[in-house]
């Protein structure tokens, strides 16, 4: 047996330990329940990258000021500054990338799942819509509720989120022309925090192609994110990934 069979196989089983356990409460929807109880337990174990992400946010706003200036000593020189950014957050032990740990540490789960229900190797229902069927087959079963619930809670939370970000990108310090706290100097950063309020939106057609089990992944975890992002990172932060 691979690797990759015997952690699909664990999975599968801890999935229907959790519905078992929970089946006495829950029922028919017990599959779904336990994906969403165990979409909260990856979350907790990974939240200690986030906090670890938003410390490493608060020491790269405390490093903007020396980063602007790095750009005032190489200016027109990018290869420099960014070799000197990148030496700087070396030198700090601040890694660049840190926001992008938990989204990436969560990845598996989310596949894991995708892979069990997508497959068939998993069954179960909510309120009538199977949970490896996407918003089509929900509808076709009549039970078209479930997804427009679905759509309420990531458009209320992708709102939350974008207007809270786009306030924080404004009232963000700036280290120069480029961008909040040095972000612009390392490759593709200034493009991702700009972009990065609109992100959220995209949340809605990844609900609406993949299985109903992975969209409950996806739900629990934004809703986790959203509010993890306003306990974790004060008013004027900008925080990336999640």
């Amino acid at each position: 047996m691979s690797a990759v069979t015997s952690v699909t196989s664990f999975f599968a089983a801890l999935l229907g330990q959790l519905a078992d356990l929970v089946q006495p409460a829950f029922h028919g929807s017990a599959t779904a329940a336990a994906v969403v109880l165990l979409t909260l337990a990856v979350r907790a174990a990974v939240h200690p990258l986030s906090r670890a992400a938003a410390r490493g946010h608060r020491a790269r706003t405390r490093l903007a000021p020396r980063i602007a200036e790095l750009r005032k000593k190489h200016h027109g020189n990018p290869e420099r500054l960014q070799r000197a950014v990148l030496d700087l957050h070396a030198k700090e032990k601040v890694s660049p990338l840190s926001g992008i740990l938990p989204s990436l540490m969560q990845a598996p789960a989310f596949l894991l799942l995708y892979h069990l229900f997508a497959g068939g190797s998993v069954s179960g229902s909510l309120a009538g819509a199977p949970l490896g069927g996407r918003w089509t087959d929900a509808l076709g079963a009549g039970a078209g509720l479930v997804y427009v619930v679905l759509f309420v809670i990531v458009g209320a939370v992708a709102t939350f989120t974008y207007v809270r970000t786009r306030r924080q990108l404004v009232e963000a310090p700036r280290s120069g022309p480029s961008g909040p706290s040095g972000h612009a100097e390392l490759p593709g950063m200034g493009v991702l925090v700009k972009a990065m309020p609109l992100l959220s939106f995209a949340t809605l057609i990844t609900v609406a192609v993949v299985p109903l089990a992975a969209a409950l992944y996806v739900v629990t975890s934004t809703t986790w994110s959203a509010v993890e992002r306003v306990l974790l990172y004060p008013a004027t932060a900008t925080p990336t990934g999640g």
